[in-house]
């Protein structure tokens, strides 16, 4: 199998690959510090099985693990951590085995059949159930690609039929969560201003009245004007109130 090794801990990867040399039979990709580069790799192809350390700075395991899941082939999940209070998460997320550090051979290798019985199909991954984080990046699928939205750059997000079109500071793109969805992953990140509109909070500039009785929203950046419905617009003084 092709296997990606990742973990923001270079010690961690060395030893791994080192398992793997030991067991034979694996080809091993470069490997990855953190869950973004690791989800990236793998949207490119190829990777079979993802040995992933869950605790890691920026994108962690467990919202890497949900990102991978969105893949057209997606990879084995194989959790490698020092700590055994994320197990459940884990197999929510549809790992199929969690190894605690330092891994054993015997372990690994019993771990990479299961993954390999996996992308087999012999074994059906379950469906991960929506998680209670809310997660650091959004998936877009751009070309048969996937392209990582990090939240922290989202000006604002509006629906368009289907697709939720995500407005950031690199351009725009097309999700497929609906608002709704959104919204509640992101309470107090966005504010409603439309049914078919959330804004970042950190976006306001000001509210502003048009002779017509309309109010537009004025965003930090690039100053574009989003209209305000009727409906949203007491509950978003209120909450523009307390920034």
């Amino acid at each position: 199998m092709n296997v990606l090794i990742v973990d923001d801990e270079p010690l961690a990867r060395e030893r791994l690959e080192r398992l793997l040399g030991g067991l034979g039979g694996h080809v091993v990709f470069p490997s990855c510090g953190d869950g973004r580069a690791a989800v990236e790799a793998c949207a490119a192809g190829g990777v079979d099985a993802v040995l992933l350390d869950i605790e890691m700075p920026g994108m962690d395991g467990l919202e890497a693990a949900r990102h991978l899941a969105t893949l057209p082939s997606p990879p084995a999940v194989v959790f490698c951590t020092a700590y055994d209070d994320h197990a459940l998460a884990a197999f929510e997320a549809a790992a199929v085995d969690y190894l605690l550090k330092p891994v054993r051979a015997e372990r690994l290798e019993e771990a990479l059949r299961r993954a390999a019985e996996r992308r087999a199909g012999r074994v059906v991954a379950p469906t991960p159930p929506p998680s209670t984080r809310a997660r650091s990046h959004l998936s877009a699928r751009l070309r048969g690609s996937l392209r990582l939205i990090p939240v922290a750059e989202i000006r604002y997000l509006q629906a368009e039929e289907k697709y939720v079109v995500v407005h950031h500071a690199r351009g725009e793109d097309l999700v497929e969560d609906s608002l709704k969805a959104l919204e509640l992953e992101f309470a107090g990140r966005f504010l409603r201003i439309h049914r078919s509109c959330l804004v970042a909070r950190a976006q306001f500039a000001e509210l502003k009245r048009l002779p017509d009785g309309s109010t537009h929203a004025v965003l930090r950046d690039g100053g574009i004007e989003l209209e305000v419905s009727r409906r949203c617009l007491p509950g978003l003084r209120e909450a523009l109130a307390h920034l």
